[in-house]
Order: structure tokens, then C-alpha cells, then sequence
């Protein structure tokens, strides 16, 4: 029988791999690293040198995997459901620098950046979101103008994950995306820029937040950043079609990190209740506690299905996958921290403490619904979308 979520041999065995090393090394040191808001780089570095994860998606010639969407929904889900906070860092690094540079690079780049990116020796992230500008892109205030063989970069990036490995430290390299006012307006251009550039520098590692503690949020500053012609990604302002290729792939992991915060609190409310007693009968007996258990694997299962449906018919070089990639997110996200809140409240107070885990996944799973596309912008892409059919499928 086919295996959906498995199909092929070599998905079962990644599965397999990823889920032991995350139930093994990842959930226990997970309650750690949130109280301390640090980010694990060893472990990190790990998932290349052991695991080959971190390059997933990259072609074997520069270091990676050579898999496909698919594999890369199996590595995020099975991750989240250890430490989502570490998983967002695995995000950020394999989905939004490396796949992104994979696809996006010519072969100078990849060659030169992905093996190290590969095998966990660099640690990289992308730059998009900005103090003043989120979701609204083409806001975005930071700009690079030619200057001989070089471009200059003058801005500020925030929200940046792996922005910094440590309260000093910047990440290793990063894909920052910029305006090229002289072009147009609407003209984004997108450039490699590499740990020890002038003018490069960590404004700070932001502190206190709600959830994904274990990975870290930075504020970047660029100051003059003389970046060589040879690091424009891409076709000068044109990394508006590098941003929307990538995309896709980043919002479909985005919707597996959120199977794995639901899968991991059906997990522990299931437990709980079939072993906790009230009033003589086990919790799981009383149709209140019932309901919170069976609606939430039912949206499991739904959105489960819905992103492995979306990934199997995913290429990652390729457009046109705003509706399905947007909705997978839309739908996960909210269900995911659905999920973790009905956990919780099964749990009592025992949902409210650190120890059963549920409010850590419940913090984290509050992200997803903010991070890599509001679900208003969601809203508003698949609306668009949608509007050009007559009919649906």
C-alpha cells in the first residue's frame, strides 16, 4: 500500500533518521535552550557534518541531499515536534539561504558558499523584514547603489533569524535583499554578504520573546557595506522573482513546523488523559476532554494531507504556487497553535508549566502564524488568486 506521507523508500528512511536523532538529541536539551534563549550551534552543525540535512534540497555537486520538497516537509515536521525554536533555525538556514542560493545563484556562488552551508561549517540566514517594513516589501528602506565594482549597501534588517549565534556573534553569511532606486522603485535586488564586511555589524540580538526562544532574532545593520559585483544573486533588480521562488518552499515548511507542534501535543494530551483520573474514570472518558482530543488529530490529519499534497506537486525552481503554499501555511499555522491550546487546557494546570511542554509548543506555534506571511497576507494572496477561476477542481 501507498505510503502518503512516505512515498518512496528513501522518505521513509529519512523520516526514520530525523525522528530518532530528534527524539535522542534534540528534545531534551529543547526546555534548556528556550529558558535560556540560546541558540544550540552545535548541535546545529551536527544536522550537516552527521545528517546531511542541512542542504536537503541541494544538488549533490555542492554538498547537499538532492531531494525534493517532500524531504524537506519530513525534516521540518519531525524537528518541530522536538524543539520548534530549533527547527525555525534549521528553517532559516536550509529553506531561506541555502535553497534560496541553490535555486537563485549562478554556479560560482554555490560552489564557493553551499558546501560549507552544506556540511554546517557556515550558518546563514536571509534578510528581508525591516523595522519599518514587514509584509509590505517594496517598503523596505534599505538600498545598494553601484560604485565601481562594487555595490553599497546602507539600511537596517530586523527580525532576522540567525541574524546572531550568540548575544555577540553574527551569523556566518546572508542573502539581504535591497532596493535598486535608480532602477525603479519597485526594483529589489538581492546580494550574498559575508560575517566581516565593513560596515556589516549585529545591532542586537532582540530578547523576550513569546516563543522560538531557542533560536535566535537579530537586528542587522549595514553602513556602507561594500559588497563586490560577483555577490549580486540573480539579475539586478530582480530579486522579486527570487523572493517568490522561494516562497513557496519556505511557506510549505513553514505549514510542517506546525504538523509537528500539533502531532507532539495530540502526543502528550492523549497521554495525559488516558492516565489521569477524575471522579473514579480516566479523563480520556469524559466527552469534553474527547472533543479537545478527536477535532484536534482530525485538523491534524487534514492539514497534514493538505501539505504533503502541496509539496509532492512543488518544484522548488518554479512559480505559480502562491494559492496552495499560502493556504497550506493559512490553514497549519492556525491549527497548529489551536492544537497546543486545547493541549493545554486538557492538561490544566499541569499544561501551564514547563515540564508536559505544551506551553512552550503553544509560544512557539503563535509564530507561525505571523512569520514568513501574516495569515492576513494570506488572506489577501489567495483572495487574489482566486478571483481569476470560474471554477475549482
Amino acid at each position: 500500500m501507498a505510503d502518503f506521507f512516505n512515498p518512496t523508500e528513501e522518505h521513509k528512511q529519512l523520516r526514520e533518521m530525523v525522528r530518532s536523532f530528534a527524539e535522542r538529541e534534540v528534545a531534551p536539551q529543547a526546555e534548556e535552550h528556550d529558558r535560556a534563549e540560546r541558540f544550540n550551534v552545535d548541535l546545529f552543525r551536527r544536522l550537516g557534518s552527521e545528517l546531511g540535512l542541512l542542504g536537503v534540497t541541494v544538488p549533490l555537486e555542492f554538498g547537499g541531499s538532492g531531494m525534493d520538497a517532500t524531504a524537506a516537509v519530513i525534516v521540518h515536521e519531525e524537528l518541530a515536534a522536538a524543539d520548534p525554536g530549533f527547527c525555525l533555525a534549521y528553517l532559516a538556514h536550509s529553506m531561506l539561504f541555502v535553497n534560496n542560493l541553490a535555486v537563485n545563484g549562478n554556479d560560482d556562488q554555490r560552489q564557493r558558499i553551499l558546501p560549507g552551508a552544506c556540511d554546517g561549517t557556515l550558518i546563514g540566514g536571509m534578510c528581508m523584514s525591516e523595522p519599518n517594513a514587514g509584509t509590505d516589501v517594496l517598503a523596505m528602506g534599505t538600498v545598494a547603489r553601484e560604485d565601481g565594482d562594487h555595490f553599497v549597501l546602507d539600511g537596517q534588517k530586523m527580525w532576522i533569524t540567525n541574524g546572531a549565534i550568540s548575544d555577540s556573534e553574527l551569523g556566518d553569511v546572508f542573502l539581504v535583499y535591497a532596493k535598486q532606486e535608480e532602477r525603479s522603485s519597485r526594483a529589489l535586488s538581492l546580494f550574498l554578504v559575508e560575517k566581516g564586511t565593513p560596515g556589516f555589524s549585529l545591532g542586537q540580538k532582540i530578547h523576550n520573546k513569546l516563543g522560538m526562544r531557542a533560536s535566535t532574532t537579530a537586528e542587522l545593520v549595514f553602513d556602507g557595506v561594500r559588497v563586490p559585483k560577483e555577490n549580486l544573486v540573480s539579475a539586478p533588480g530582480g530579486a522579486v522573482k527570487s523572493m517568490m521562488r522561494n516562497l513557496a518552499i519556505e511557506r510549505v515548511t513553514l505549514a510542517a513546523m506546525s504538523l509537528g507542534i500539533a502531532r507532539r501535543s495530540i502526543e502528550i494530551m492523549n497521554d495525559y488523559a488516558r492516565d489521569r483520573a477524575a471522579f473514579g474514570q480516566p479523563l480520556n472518558r469524559f466527552g469534553q476532554i474527547q472533543r479537545h482530543i478527536a477535532e484536534s488529530y482530525a485538523e491534524y490529519m487534514a492539514g497534514r494531507a493538505y501539505t504533503y499534497q502541496v509539496a509532492s506537486q512543488l518544484s522548488l525552481d518554479a512559480f505559480g504556487n502562491r494559492l496552495d503554499s499560502d493556504g497550506v501555511k493559512l490553514y497549519c499555522s492556525t491549527m497548529g497553535k489551536n492544537v497546543a491550546d486545547r493541549a493545554i487546557q486538557v492538561l490544566g494546570g499541569y499544561g501551564y508549566v514547563g515540564e508536559y511542554q505544551v506551553e512552550r509548543l503553544w509560544r512557539d506555534a503563535k509564530l507561525l502564524e505571523i512569520g514568513g506571511g501574516t495569515i492576513e497576507a494570506h488572506h489577501k494572496n489567495m483572495t487574489r488568486d482566486l478571483s481569476g477561476l470560474d471554477k475549482l477542481l
